[in-house]
């Protein structure tokens, strides 16, 4: 076995993790998105103004909380079935 595999197998965890959590953060923007576009789709406004009202920073702290619990929920939902 080569030091690569080992290395790629203690990593795992974490890239299946950050991959889920980018996922859910993924979903979370898009939903944003889609909501903002359709609300602010009026005269004068455009996608470009939807996507720079949804770049916040507490949008993207609810976003990591949502990432997180959403990863352990679905660990805890994966390790019990």
């Amino acid at each position: 076995m080569s030091s690569r595999d080992t290395r790629s197998g203690k990593l795992a965890p974490l890239w299946r993790a950050l991959v889920e959590v980018g996922f859910i953060i993924f979903l979370f923007y898009s939903n944003l998105l889609m909501g903002e576009f359709t609300r602010s789709n009026g005269q004068g406004k455009s996608l470009v103004f939807a996507v720079k009202d949804i770049f916040t920073i507490s949008n993207f702290g609810i976003a990591i909380f949502s990432g997180l619990v959403g990863y352990v929920v679905f660990e805890y939902l994966r390790k019990r079935i």
